[in-house]
């Protein structure tokens, strides 16, 4: 029988999406929901660019439109993963809060997708069930999107096509770095 110990730290991030045209300017979606979540979660220690999310998917398209923006927020402290389900809550509500108090012709204005980073892996959570998710609490599930090994970032099956692509890794590398920073730091190396 092993020990049970607690689990390593790891690194908060949260994909944040809209059909804004300017992600930064103060009063859209993202900057809205970057505002609610530095008040819950502490300061974004990493931000990435802007990707375009109709490049890889139309499934939004149905209830966000089209010309959506993506950028991921990486948080300066770094979360117990015991905690993902209740982030996801958490999350799920400010986007049915952003909804109903800016309206808009769209049903869904704002999407955020909060998961984390871990040395060998990226986490997401999520609300709909799938043979490769494990039941977390509270509805949400959880998957193993990324694994780090060789050196890189190697897709499931499952992986969504955005999350396989060079710019995402990219920024997940950075996170990564940042997170082995951390660690090191606390271990006194």
């Amino acid at each position: 029988m092993g020990d049970i110990k607690a689990p390593n730290p790891t690194l908060l991030i949260i994909a944040a999406f809209s059909r804004e045209t300017a992600p930064s300017e103060e009063t859209g979606p993202t900057a809205w929901a970057r505002r609610r979540c530095e008040e819950r979660f502490g300061p974004i220690r990493l931000e990435s660019e802007a990707f375009q999310v109709d490049l890889f998917t139309d499934y939004y398209a149905p209830s966000m439109g089209t010309g959506l923006l993506k950028r991921f927020w990486a948080f300066e402290r770094p979360i117990d993963p015991g905690t993902l389900a209740g982030i996801k809550c958490f999350s799920n509500a400010l986007e049915s809060e952003y909804a109903a108090s800016h309206g808009g012709d769209v049903e869904r204005p704002l999407n955020l997708d909060p998961g984390y980073i871990d040395l060998g892996k990226l986490v997401l959570a999520s609300t709909k069930d799938h043979a490769h998710r494990i039941y977390l609490r509270d509805g949400i599930y959880a998957e193993t999107t990324l694994m780090y090994t060789r050196k890189h970032w190697q897709p499931h099956p499952w992986t969504y096509p955005d999350y396989q692509s060079g710019e995402f890794q990219r920024f997940f590398d950075r996170c990564r770095a940042y997170l082995k920073t951390l660690r090191a730091a606390s271990s006194g190396c």
